[in-house]
């Protein structure tokens, strides 16, 4: 059977670990597709769990430092096994978050070491090249051969401790050919080593055979302490760009207060089941999804919505698990728990969003699949060219310390790592950014193509309005508004009709009569006695039935703007009439002037009449109006205009809405709609409003303006960069890249576009 996960991978530093996993995985039976983000580092996988199974995979990647970390759910059965990382006893999110925690302080630990030795002699080197050039800075107050003594014993700490990450990465690749930024690094820094030694201990031959007597014991420390520095800079960031799923776990209530034969019982909010009634008291979070059976309070739901506005609940509203509850005491029954709540819903969302590529990584990943074996072959060139060439324009010597140089410069200024990280680290951030302001982004690719999106369509009912009948207007006659709507109420209360809701929903201050002989007249309206006088209430048919006089030029105007009429009379004649109509959502005419500030056109689908739709649509000021369109006609509506080249958002929240939504270019669905809109959405706007639209399209123009940025600086960085550490200027201006240099420009550049990404965390929407 086919099977998808999601593993947490630890031992990633850079873009080829990812490609090498990719690589090796991708060999192995069973396994259909395998992307494996850097930024994340989690592995998504399809496999056929007939054929293999994720602890045959981590055994796989094991000899080359990684190891899948496993939960006991995902393993099937406790793992201990050296390619996973068993957690037993302990919720998967705190385990990992505890593993990265503890490989994060050991970073620390090392660099707490390495970087001030680096500083250190970093600023000695420096001191030495200054007193060459100018004369009143004195010359270092330590003999050469004791300066090489003292960084020996540095550089072999430093390499073979600190640094031993580098030298299993290069036996690794003598072993399987595999090659990483470790690689690259280890190559350099142990051939920089290997050499210095020789020279040391062996002055008389490099003599002899006219070697330079020059040492980089030195160089292997700089280079070595700024990248191990930098790796821990980078994975700090990185963790800060997973902060929103952080945050969204950390919203979840531990515990739920339910009651259960006559009791109430604190229990673990994981042991709830459906059906429950769960008690809520004031300033507690609700643990739960479910819907309202006793009390009424005001719940915060900003931290699930991003709507700061605390919203009334009352009997038979729904409540959303991880919300406060800021006033009185609520009892609900559970509809929804563990993973099936709408927090657990955002979360998977987040994290498959977060983990997602978007089309435009696929560039960078081509182009770190083929980086390391092409800097490997560009170094060794590099090296040759200046031992068989260079001499015939500078000493030997030189020529060789020259090819030592640039070759060390160039395996370690050659890192993938900030093309690895620059498009990844801007979507976790932009799709976390999403998830705070009440915006559930499904992939990174939809991500990417609501920047390019021309032309937004939207459904009417339930996204440009309420998608609720509402009493707008009260036309009495024979008796004063208020008595109209008593009377219609009272009647309407024993009604199943949906108009009659709203009625009531008006009157829900007002004290009800007693009805007396109730009877609902099908498809007319219903009749009733209060106070021994006989009512009607019900729609144009049942008037004419009663012959009852009334102004049908009047009724036509108003049901031309999209309002029911409900006419109440008695048996003779017309005492007052109620109009009911879906009104127009409070931030639509707002939200729909900033899609135009955009430059977008936008345009309604409805299947309402061409009356009604024109009617809202002038409210709005939409651009251009599609009426009377059949549920299965939407989806074709949607075809025809990306037939047109435009591209195409449709944003809905029905059944109906559906099929438009999978075929648009980007399906956008309101949380207030149905289940089956929002799983046919690329995103999901919570809390049903328009505004977060908006908000979405911006997010989406920031987010990939900032992969951009990192996208133009990881090539540029790496184009100019390895040019350089090679020594293309040398000829024209005697400068060579000292590999210490090198090293610093690697380190910063990932920390560049991490910080970059982490920018977007500052904008405002």
């Amino acid at each position: 059977m086919k099977k998808t996960s999601q593993i947490p991978v630890l031992g990633m530093d850079c873009a080829s670990c990812a490609a090498t996993i990719s690589k090796v995985l991708r060999k192995e039976k069973g396994v259909e597709s395998i992307n494996v983000n850097i930024a994340t580092d989690k592995a998504k996988i399809t496999y056929d769990d007939n054929e293999t199974n994720l602890e045959t995979l981590g055994e796989k990647i094991k000899p080359f430092g990684y190891s899948f970390v496993l939960d006991n759910e995902t393993a099937s059965g406790s793992m201990s096994m050296s390619g996973m990382v068993d957690m037993p006893g302990m919720d998967h999110s705190e385990h990992l978050k505890m593993l990265k925690k503890e490989e994060l302080d050991k970073q620390k630990n090392t660099v707490t070491i390495t970087f001030p030795l680096a500083i250190l002699v970093f600023l000695t080197m420096m001191w030495n090249i200054a007193s060459g050039f100018f004369k009143f800075i004195p010359e270092l107050p330590l003999s050469m051969y004791y300066f090489n003594l003292i960084t020996l014993f540095i550089s072999s700490y430093v390499l073979f401790g600190a640094g031993q990450i580098f030298i299993k990465a290069f036996i690794t690749f003598i072993k399987t050919r595999e090659a990483n930024m470790d690689t690259l690094v280890g190559l350099g820094s142990l051939s920089a080593y290997l050499y210095s030694t020789f020279v040391f201990f062996f002055p008389q031959l490099i003599t002899k055979f006219g070697l330079p007597e020059s040492t980089y014991f030195d160089v292997v420390i700089v280079v070595i302490g700024f990248i191990l520095f930098g790796k821990f800079l980078e994975a700090r960031s990185k963790l800060n760009t997973g902060a929103a799923i952080e945050k969204l776990f950390k919203l979840q209530a531990k515990t739920a207060l339910v009651e259960r034969k006559g009791k109430e019982l604190e229990i673990p909010t994981a042991e709830v089941i459906v059906g429950d009634v769960v008690i809520v008291k004031p300033g507690t979070k609700i643990p739960v999804d479910g819907t309202i059976v006793e009390g009424f309070s005001s719940v915060d739901e900003s931290m699930v919505t991003g709507e700061p506005i605390p919203t009334d609940k009352t009997v038979g509203d729904k409540v959303i698990g991880a919300t406060i509850n800021k006033q009185g005491i609520l009892r609900f029954k559970a509809t929804q728990v563990g993973s099936d709540t709408l927090l657990s819903h955002i979360i998977k969302m987040v994290e498959e969003a977060q983990g997602s590529k978007a089309p435009i990584e696929k560039i960078a990943d081509q182009v770190s699949a083929v980086f390391v074996p092409t800097v490997l072959v560009i170094a060794v060139i590099t090296f040759l060219v200046w031992i068989l060439i260079g001499p015939h324009f500078i000493p030997f010597t030189q020529a060789v310390a020259f090819g030592i140089s640039s070759f060390v410069g160039i395996l370690v200024i050659a890192c993938p790592c900030a093309l690895g990280l620059a498009t990844p680290t801007g979507i976790i951030v932009g799709v976390g950014k999403g998830a705070d302001n009440g915006i559930l982004i499904k992939d990174a690719e939809s991500l990417e193509k609501l920047e390019k999106i021309n032309t937004i369509v939207m459904d009417k009912t339930g996204t440009i309005t309420k998608g609720k009948p509402e009493v707008v207007s009260i036309s009495p006659l024979k008796m004063g508004e208020t008595e109209v709507l008593r009377v219609l109420a009272s009647l309407e209360k024993n009604s199943e009709h949906p108009l009659a809701l709203a009625i009531i929903e008006k009157a829900k201050e007002l004290k009800l009569s007693k009805v007396d002989k109730f009877e609902n007249l099908e498809g007319k309206g219903v009749r009733g006695i209060i106070n021994d006088q006989t009512y009607y209430a019900g729609n144009i048919r049942l008037a004419k039935e009663l012959k009852i006089d009334i102004d049908e030029n009047e009724i036509k105007k108003n049901t031309e703007q999209g309002k029911t009429p409900i006419l109440l009379s008695d048996k003779k004649s017309l005492l007052g009439i109620v109009y009911i109509a879906d009104t127009v959502k409070d931030e639509a005419i707002e939200a729909i002037k900033e899609l135009h500030h955009l430059h977008l056109e936008v345009i309604m689908l409805t299947g309402d009449d061409q009356n009604t739709a024109k009617y809202i649509a002038d409210q709005v000021g939409v651009d251009q109006v599609f009426a009377e369109v059949l549920p299965h006609q939407k989806a074709d509506k949607i075809r025809e205009l990306k037939s047109q080249g435009r591209s195409v958002a449709m944003i809905g929240d029905g059944v109906n809405d559906a099929p438009a939504l999978a075929l648009s270019d980007v399906g956008i669905a309101m949380s207030t709609g149905t289940d089956i809109a929002m799983e046919s959405a690329n995103i999901t706007l919570l809390h049903g409003d328009l505004k977060k639209l908006v908000k979405a399209i911006k997010l989406s123009k920031m987010t990939m303006g900032v992969i951009k940025q990192n996208l133009f600086w990881a090539f540029i960085y790496n184009v100019v960069g390895i040019p350089v550490a090679a020594g293309v200027l040398y000829p024209f201006t005697g400068l060579l890249l000292n590999p210490v240099f090198a090293g610093f420009a690697m380190a910063f550049s990932s920390i560049s576009v991490v910080s970059n990404s982490l920018r977007l965390k500052t904008k405002k929407l």
